[in-house]
């Protein structure tokens, strides 16, 4: 069973940036290639809870993450010479090689002898990243290590998908032998539906080639096989399946009463899926905070948005019970349980423009 228990550690400190660009999808129209013809602007919004999103047609992943890395960084008045670490989490990387985490390293001014990896995870990427993250601290030897996960800018150009939103997020995580606390874990996978949510051509399975761009229909959609395909109600019926079991398992394993904790951060997949989970949880809906009306569907980046978006003046460095759970690509899932006095930085919004653009070729 897949449960893990670190301590001697705490998350410092959260930070989030998204692009100013606000885009509504109450502007879109039925069957233009974004939103299906089955469905009306109006009734899109109220089916998943989306009703604005930052977009960016420039800004890749990383800059939002760098953004919001070097808030983070002064707000806690670390010293770039002193982090140890630099772990990228997302599905939109700047390049398929190098890795987006050696490019934050000599971007952020970090020193040259940091550990710097990338994870190619999404909706389940934040709390797997954190036990990463966690793990390399718990020892000592790496003292302060910094998660940056999201996703943004798209690996083709595409149709504007009125689901998702882009956001990029920066977690500081530090060694901690005073700690009293853990952070519990419980994480899973089932590789039987891999094809639930995939860009078909965009590997070396099926490597790219002319072909790759041509259109044809899916779910309702025109589309091309660089974009993400997602078969909703398998989607749907996974998501409302593996998050309560998986913090039923959690608290069970560790024996506590997962009722008694302050806040469920759910992945933000869409508001009919969540009100589902917090129905067969039998939560109370006040400890679900949402950002999906006005952020959409950050992937990775969800948990630790919510914090920053919706519960930063209730949290910021107050001992808080928190539990969060990320459940999507894979599939693959993962929930963590933990209290912590976390300082959470304000959003930092990203301005479309030349010099918050990061290494290009």
């Amino acid at each position: 069973m897949a449960f893990l228990s670190i301590k001697n550690v705490r998350i410092a400190g959260i930070a989030a940036g998204v692009p100013e660009n606000i885009v509504s999808n109450l502007d879109l129209k039925s069957g233009d290639g974004a939103i299906s013809e089955n469905y009306s602007p109006e009734a899109f919004v109220e089916l998943t809870g989306v009703k604005e999103r930052r977009v960016s047609e420039k800004l890749c992943t990383s800059d939002l993450c760098f953004a919001a890395a070097e808030r983070l960084i002064a707000d806690l008045g670390w010293a770039k010479n002193e982090i140890d670490a630099v772990i990228f989490v997302s599905q939109t990387a700047d390049y398929a090689l190098p890795a987006t985490a050696c490019i934050l390293q000599d971007r952020l001014g970090l020193s040259k002898e940091t550990y710097a990896a990338d994870v190619t995870l999404g909706c389940s990427g934040w709390v797997y990243g954190l036990s990463y993250a966690l793990s390399l601290a718990q020892g000592g030897y790496l003292k302060k290590v910094l998660l940056c996960c999201g996703d943004a800018k798209r690996r083709a150009p595409q149709q504007m998908d009125p689901l998702f939103g882009c956001a990029g997020t920066a977690t500081a995580i530090e060694y901690a032998p005073e700690a009293t606390g853990s952070y519990d874990f419980h994480f899973g996978a089932d590789g039987s539906g891999f094809d639930a949510i995939i860009i078909p051509d965009s590997g070396s399975r099926n490597q790219v080639k002319p072909e790759s761009f041509a259109m044809h229909e899916f779910e309702g959609k025109q589309m091309h096989s660089m974009q993400t395909h997602m078969k909703g109600m398998d989607v749907f019926s996974f998501g409302i399946t593996a998050a309560p079991k998986s913090v039923k398992k959690l608290a069970e394993h560790f024996g506590f009463d997962y009722q008694s904790y302050d806040y469920f951060l759910f992945h933000q997949a869409n508001m009919k899926m969540n009100n589902m989970i917090v129905k067969k949880l039998k939560l109370d809906p006040a400890k679900v905070p949402s950002e999906m009306y006005n952020f959409g569907n950050t992937s990775s980046a969800s948990i630790p948005l919510l914090m920053v978006t919706q519960i930063r003046d209730q949290i910021n460095g107050r001992k808080t019970k928190i539990i969060g759970c990320g459940f999507g690509v894979g599939l693959s899932w993962g929930t963590v349980a933990f209290e912590e006095a976390i300082q959470i930085s304000e959003l930092v919004e990203v301005k479309d423009s030349e010099e918050n653009y990061g290494y290009k070729l």
